[in-house]
């Protein structure tokens, strides 16, 4: 289990990691409710969170562990093509302005708690709101499953290898979001932000002048592009507009998530989302940043095993040993808080959207909040069975498919907050057509994000789930306008006759 371990770098990494268990539990009397017997309370910290907290919470749950590492591992391997992550997390804010505050104001008028809740009460649909719960599920555990492999590589570049480590640390993660709830994460995700500005920072303030500067650094990743054969610091022509449709894409499915969700749910008003939606760009900076490590490993003559191995390896290289610590520490509590949120919003969909509708209808609030806490706890158990059993490609896989399937949510969760046209099983089939569909094509090639198209001038890229979003609402105008003249035709008949 121990492979050459270095005492200062693991010695502040458990203090920082015993400080955020205490944070964890503490939690639990922070802003202390009458009860934490009930969804909005245990799941949505009583939707009371401000602007600050909001920030933070939702930062740490939408920038997670998994992306300080793969970012620049993308980076690394591909070059410009892996800074698609920056323009998505910049369109992605304009929509959230616009669209979440009108979804918060709905779900706080009705004491809605998933997006489940909302669908139902849109369309009165119990297939449909199945149809969404499920889906914002699947497309989580696998989401969960990633912050696993981001804590799992600083817990190796400490040294400690095996399956305890990781372990014990996910039994904490499930004892103190059992405990605490939303409260636990939001807490934590104070210490994780701060924690990461400070790395970042200090990264792009003397990783440069260690390795010759940037100009240095450019030249040195552009040379290993090209002795590689692929890749390159530019985009190249046909690598445009695969590039913008990723990004649209995933901006359009990144606030479909439960995890998101649950913290625009959590905030104490529209305004307060508004807000967010003007600061959170700070992160979009922190992200592109964080990317340049990519280009910064090739400029150190990293040799890695690994392509997620390029951050750990560039700060054992060229930091302290204590600092070094630090940045893996902030790493793993970055992977805390975004795998209690996701844990908590799956919860919410099984309780309300399953247990509560299909096994026990007459469930109390203080019935569905013990639900709730229990399945938040068997997700992460199944997160951490799917790391610990099965090959870290497939949970890589499986997430590439989690974004082409939650995407498919978004009909039905957005269109009736503006329009009373759709009815539920146009929407329905929009969803069942778009996620069939969408993981065909994913299937066909490889379980790859991009699917070519012949335009006769010649082939074309595209982001499969944009794909797979385009014919699920083309399906739905499509079943809607038939149920539509159905009445009208039925009519029709009648007078003839």
């Amino acid at each position: 289990m121990l492979t050459n371990v270095d005492s200062a770098a693991f010695a502040v990494f458990l203090a920082l990691f015993v400080l955020v268990t205490g944070m964890g539990f503490v939690a639990s009397r922070w802003r202390k409710p009458e009860t934490l017997a009930h969804l909005d309370e245990w799941g949505l910290g009583g939707r009371k969170f401000g602007t600050w907290i909001t920030w933070f919470l939702v930062g740490g749950d939408f920038y997670t562990a998994y992306t300080v590492i793969a970012v620049p591992a993308l980076v690394y391997a591909v070059g410009a093509y892996g800074f698609f992550a920056l323009p998505y997390t910049i369109i992605v804010y304009p929509f959230v302005f616009a669209v979440m505050p009108v979804l918060w104001k709905v779900a706080k008028e009705r004491g809605y708690v998933t997006a489940g809740d909302v669908v139902r009460g849109a369309y009165g649909s119990r297939g449909l709101e199945l149809a969404v719960a499920a889906t914002g599920v699947l497309a989580t555990m696998p989401y969960i499953a990633l912050q696993l492999i981001g804590m799992e590589v600083a817990i190796k570049a400490l040294g400690l290898h095996g399956e305890i480590p990781l372990v014990v640390a996910f039994l904490v993660l499930a004892l103190y979001t059992y405990s605490s709830g939303l409260r636990a994460p939001a807490l934590i995700a104070f210490v994780k932000d701060i924690m990461i500005y400070i790395v970042v920072i200090a990264a792009i303030a003397i990783v440069p002048s260690k390795l010759g500067g940037y100009g240095a650094i450019f030249t040195a990743a552009d040379a290993a592009f090209a002795a590689k054969g692929s890749g390159g610091i530019l985009l190249s022509p046909a690598q445009i507009v695969p590039y913008a449709s990723l990004a649209l894409g995933s901006a359009l499915a990144a606030f479909m998530y439960p995890h998101t969700l649950t913290g625009i749910f959590a905030s104490s008003g529209g305004n307060t989302i508004r807000k967010n939606a003007m600061l959170l760009p700070a992160y979009t900076l922190l992200l592109g940043l964080l990317a340049l490590l990519g280009y910064m490993g090739h400029a150190a003559g990293l040799k890695l095993a690994s392509n997620n191995d390029v951050v750990p390896e560039l700060f054992k290289l060229l930091f302290p040993s204590w600092f070094a610590g630090f940045a893996f520490a902030a790493i793993a509590i970055g992977a805390l808080v975004p795998a209690a949120v996701m844990s908590i919003g799956a919860a919410n969909l099984f309780t309300r959207n399953f247990w509560k509708v299909w096994v026990d209808p007459k469930v109390t609030p203080a019935g569905e909040a013990k639900v709730a806490k229990i399945t938040s706890m068997l997700v992460k158990v199944g997160a951490l069975l799917a790391i610990l059993l099965m090959p870290t490609q497939f949970a890589l896989d499986l997430q590439l498919l989690g974004g082409l399937w939650i995407l498919q949510t978004l009909p039905a969760l957005v269109f009736g907050l503006y329009l009373n046209w759709f009815s539920s099983p146009a929407l329905l089939a929009g969803w069942a057509v778009g996620l069939a569909g969408g993981s065909w094509l994913a299937w066909s090639d490889g379980l790859k994000p991009l699917h070519s198209i012949d335009f006769g001038a010649g082939k074309v890229a595209i982001y499969t789930g944009l794909l797979a979003l385009a014919l699920n609402i083309v399906v739905a105008v499509v079943v809607n306008l038939a149920l539509k003249r159905m009445p009208q035709q039925r009519l029709s008949s009648e007078a003839a006759e």
